[in-house]
């Protein structure tokens, strides 16, 4: 069902892993997907990765939708201007508002203490994670506000439940995630006299193309990567995140949500959506009961 057909969607990093996911499932449902990154067929990011904004802009195509691909780098906010100025003049509205850029992973140097890691890695992180976030909101939502039940979607990585106690990884990277968390509570105090709603969600393990070439298998035979890592028996694809925020784009009751942190599993079972697969990986329950406990890999009741 195209339930949002004659809806606009800004899918703000949509390149690769989760913004390419979200991006397809909006084009899905029938949005017109506005697709920003920095890699063209013509340019290539820091990143030095063959994935494109216009391969996903395709993707949306292919599924229903209308993709836009749209060359911005998110810490130009004359860049990002021209882009809600592009949208404006070309739609007239934006419904829907997805801040997942982030370009982190080959910046963060993992189990690294502070004084350890390097500080240009770890601010550039910072600026790619929190800066291009609040860049674009700052041009994105005056528009966005112009029309009742308008979406914000911060994609992060970890729930505020999850992260609260949990050291993630570097300083760097758990002050990253969570500050996209608290940036979604932010926003949703801000939107709520225009009646929109902004939450954070964040997928589970994720099977991004990063990831996937991490453990050199594709995504037909990615099971052969748990003979290494045997918990990504729980793993999930971009699309998981995708049909999440396109369920609760579809919502008519979403306010509820405002200002929530949210998982792709958590959503699942909320809005009785799966996978790809058919299955309904419910990762952050599993990690916390499962490998965190110590117990042999075994996604039996997790998905």
């Amino acid at each position: 069902m195209n339930s949002l057909k004659g809806k606009v969607a800004l899918v703000a990093g949509g390149t690769r892993g989760a913004g390419r996911g979200i991006a397809m499932e909006l084009g899905a449902a029938g949005a017109t997907v506005y697709v920003t990154g920095r890699t063209t067929r013509n340019e290539i990011s820091e990143y030095g990765r063959p994935e494109t904004i216009e391969e996903t802009a395709e993707f949306v195509n292919d599924l229903g939708g209308v993709g836009i691909a749209v060359q911005v780098d998110h810490l130009v906010p004359e860049q990002v201007e021209g882009l809600i100025e592009k949208i404006e003049k070309e739609q007239g509205r934006l419904d829907i508002l997805v801040n997942d850029i982030w370009g982190g992973e080959y910046l963060a140097e993992w189990n690294t203490t502070v004084w350890d890691h390097s500080l240009d890695k770890g601010f550039r992180m910072l600026r790619l994670a929190i800066d291009t976030h609040i860049i674009t909101s700052h041009y994105a939502l005056p528009l966005l506000i112009q029309n009742r039940g308008g979406l914000v979607v911060e994609v992060t990585d970890g729930t505020e439940e999850y992260n609260h106690n949990r050291y993630r990884l570097s300083l760097f990277y758990d002050l990253a995630k969570s500050s996209v968390i608290r940036m979604a509570k932010a926003l949703a105090h801000e939107l709520s006299p225009h009646e929109c709603t902004a939450v954070s969600v964040t997928p589970g393990w994720m099977r991004s193309e990063i990831m996937l070439e991490h453990f050199g298998v594709t995504e037909e035979n990615w099971r052969d990567a748990t003979e290494n890592e045997p918990h990504f028996i729980i793993s999930e694809t971009p699309r998981f995140i995708g049909r999440a925020v396109t369920a609760i784009a579809k919502d008519p009751y979403k306010y509820r949500l405002n200002g929530c942190s949210l998982s792709s599993g958590q959503l699942a079972k909320m809005y009785n959506f799966v996978d790809v697969d058919g299955s309904q990986p419910d990762c952050f329950r599993y990690l916390v009961e499962v490998q965190e406990a110590g117990k042999p890999a075994n996604a039996k009741g997790y998905r």
